[in-house]
Parts: C-alpha cells; sequence; structure tokens
C-alpha cells in the first residue's frame, strides 16, 4: 500500500477564498454566521446562515465560463485552482491519464434548478436555457475540473449527503493508495443557501430558530437547537509520498486511514447511541493501523442537533474508552456553519493546519454543559498542543452515511 499525502489546499468559506483565511479564523474563534442576506427568509422561522460573501468568480474564471456554471461548480473551481497552485505540479510534467478528480456534493446546482424553474413556469420552456442540465448536475465540479487540468484517469462525484467532502477524499485515498492513480483532486463543494433548501430544512425543523447570529450554533451546548447551513468548497491535491516527496512538492499532510459505514436506521436520524459512528472510526483507525490512543484531536461532525451531538459522544466513549477522557475533541462547524456535502473537506484542511502547527481550533458559543454530551470540547478558546502526532475527522449524513479520515502529522514516526 502507498502512502498518500496532501500537497496542496484550497477552499472558499463564509471567511473568504483561501485555506490560509479560513485556518486563521478557525484558530482565532471567529463567527462566520450572519443574518441572512442571500434570500428573503422573512416568513422563515431560520434567520442565519453562514454565507460566502463578497464571492467575485470573475477574479478567478473567464466571464462566460463563469455564467456557465452553478455557485457550487464555482466554489470548487476556485478552491481545486488554489489547491493546483499550492502543490506546485506542472501538467506538462505528468501523466494525465494517472490523474484524477473525486469531489462531493449533497445538493447540487439547486439555486440553478430553481432559477429555470421559475423561467419554466413564467415565460414557457423556450426561455429554459441551454445549460440548465449540465449546470444543475451535481457531477459537473468533477467534470469541469478535469477539463481544466486535462486529468484523465479516476473521475467520479460523491453523494452521499453531508458524508460527500470526506468520502470524496477518502475514495481517492484509496485510488492513490491501491496504485490506480499517482494525483487526485478531492473534496467537495455545497451553495444551498436558496429559497427551496432553506424552506425544506425549515419544514423539518433541522435547523435552528435562534435568530442571534452569536449564539445560534451551539454544538454539544445544552441550549442546542438544530444546525446553521453554511456554503462554500474545500478542494485538496492528494498524490502518492514518493513520487510528491522526489519533484519538491510541499508535503502538507498525510491522510492514514478511512473508513466508511451507514446507519442502516433511519432516513434522517442517526443511529440510538451513536452505532454506526463508532464502526465507522474503528474501521479507520485499523485501516490506518493506529491504536485509539495515539490519537489527540477529532474533529467532529458537531452539527448542534440533539441527536447528532449526543450520539456522537457516545460513539467517541466506545471507540476510544478511558482515553476518551483526555481526548481534545471540537466542532468547527460553530465557526463555519454546515457546509452539507462540502463540510468534510473543509473539516480535513482545518485538521491538516491543526496538526501541522500544533494548535487545536476552538468550539465556539458553548456555555451550558449537557449530561449527554460529556468530552473535552475545546470550549471557546483554542488551544496549543505540541506531540498530537494523529488526528479524526468525523462526518456523518442523512441516510445514515458515516465516513471517518485518519490523519498524520507529517514527520511523525508515531
Amino acid at each position: 500500500m502507498k502512502r498518500v499525502v496532501i500537497t496542496g489546499m484550497g477552499a472558499v468559506t463564509p471567511f473568504g477564498v483561501g485555506a490560509d483565511a479560513l485556518w486563521e479564523s478557525v484558530k482565532a474563534g471567529r463567527n462566520g454566521v450572519d443574518v441572512v442576506t442571500r434570500i428573503d427568509v422573512s416568513d422563515m422561522p431560520t434567520k442565519v446562515a453562514a454565507e460566502v460573501r463578497d464571492f467575485n468568480p470573475s477574479d478567478y474564471i473567464d466571464k462566460k465560463d463563469a455564467k456557465r456554471m452553478d455557485r457550487f461548480t464555482q466554489y470548487a473551481f476556485v478552491a481545486a485552482l488554489l489547491a493546483y497552485k499550492q502543490s506546485g505540479l506542472r501538467l506538462e510534467d505528468e501523466d494525465l491519464t494517472r490523474a484524477g478528480v473525486i469531489m462531493g456534493s449533497g445538493i447540487g446546482g439547486l439555486e440553478t434548478l430553481e432559477e429555470q424553474h421559475k423561467l419554466l413556469l413564467g415565460r414557457g420552456p423556450g426561455r429554459v436555457s441551454p445549460f440548465f442540465i449540465p449546470m444543475m448536475i451535481a457531477n459537473m465540479a468533477s467534470g469541469q475540473l478535469a477539463i481544466q487540468y486535462g486529468f484523465k484517469g479516476f473521475n467520479e462525484s460523491v453523494n452521499t449527503a453531508c458524508s460527500s467532502g470526506t468520502n470524496a477524499i477518502g475514495d481517492a485515498f484509496q485510488v492513490i493508495r491501491e496504485g490506480r492513480a499517482d494525483i487526485m483532486l478531492a473534496g467537495g463543494s455545497e451553495a444551498a443557501v436558496t429559497p427551496m433548501a432553506f424552506a425544506g430544512f425549515c419544514a423539518m425543523k433541522a435547523m435552528t430558530t435562534n435568530p442571534d447570529p452569536e449564539t445560534a450554533k451551539r454544538p454539544f451546548d445544552a441550549g442546542r437547537n438544530g444546525f446553521v447551513l453554511g456554503e462554500g468548497a474545500g478542494v485538496i491535491m492528494l498524490e502518492e509520498y514518493e513520487r510528491a516527496k522526489a519533484r519538491g512538492a510541499p508535503i502538507l499532510g498525510e491522510i492514514a486511514g478511512y473508513g466508511c459505514t451507514d446507519d442502516a436506521f433511519h432516513i434522517v436520524a442517526p443511529a440510538e447511541g451513536g452505532e454506526g459512528a463508532a464502526r465507522c472510526m474503528k474501521l479507520a483507525l485499523d485501516d490506518a493501523g493506529v491504536e485509539p490512543a495515539s490519537i489527540g484531536y477529532i474533529n467532529a461532525h458537531g452539527t448542534s442537533t440533539d441527536y447528532n451531538d449526543k450520539y456522537e459522544s457516545s460513539a467517541i466513549r466506545q471507540v476510544f474508552g478511558s482515553h476518551a477522557d483526555v481526548l481534545c475533541v471540537s466542532s468547527t462547524k460553530s465557526m463555519t456553519g454546515h457546509l452539507l456535502g462540502a463540510t468534510g473537506a473543509v473539516e480535513v484542511i482545518i485538521t491538516c493546519c491543526a496538526l501541522s502547527e500544533g494548535y487545536l481550533p476552538p468550539t465556539i458559543h458553548y456555555s451550558t454543559p449537557d449530561k449527554d454530551c460529556d468530552l473535552d470540547y475545546i470550549p471557546n478558546t483554542g488551544r496549543v498542543a505540541d506531540g498530537i502526532d494523529y488526528a479524526i475527522s468525523n462526518t456523518f449524513g442523512f441516510g445514515g452515511h458515516n465516513a471517518t479520515l485518519v490523519m498524520k502529522k507529517i514527520g511523525s514516526d508515531a
């Protein structure tokens, strides 16, 4: 089995464009949640979201091309461009039949669907754009990236709801580890702050009804009452370790193991006690050949919903036993919001930075402990944590999807 490392990272998030902007904001405990501006939510119970603001696609994409992309594809395109540039790859030096793309999205081009549906009803079928279908379909992020970079190898689109970005990276990790590719762009993208998505999440009472941006998102807190919708993209460049080292690539982190399970329990609720999540973490640890006691930090799914937070906490205790008492756990969704299919990829970037810098980001807005959530959630202020060699990033999605990645600090032989 080959080793797989990260050589480039790119992000578009509520904190702006770039992985550095993301990490510095999360490290500082900044809040990316605010009152919704993109759509009218005056008649909806949820009033806040973590929107991407001041994003101009034409700063990075040809205007004509950008008009033929849904926002979720634009976000993916920009995040991938930044990951590619950081990696230092020279396309002319690569066998592009051994380069691929795997991108995840939980919803895809919903904004385009809503806009074109209005045109259909209001002005007739002749007004529907010929680009409607290729803008809407969820595989277009992976397709557009392959076209942009000429990557002719393994290419697919993953939709496992909120686990999509993590599954995309995990699948790309496996493709390289098994020798089926040398380099892969992987991640997730989402642009779901739309009237239909907002109304749907409100209807199922999944999102918070707290109108205060400063307290709306409270993972693991007894006062939590739902998630805050976010948007954006995270993309990383993955490469086989020996070839990356040989070409002098910037090696930022390593993917060491991957776990993937399903609860087979309920369409939206997690399995009782976190049974599926616990199996997923165990599989990832086994895949990495890492003992539970070696894990120093968990970037939790931590959605700020009742069931997720208590069952994820329970799952961590099942897997880590007494080590759970000293484990550091945080939900960076307290700052970024929940980016759905992009959230896992964004959190892999955060986890990679945390390991590299030896600094663990906080769970902000934490004030009232919950008896069912009894771990160290790094409340409100991040902390220096030198000596952590391994970390876990968890994501769980509707349909019972669970995905876990074990990440290793570069330079660690632990």
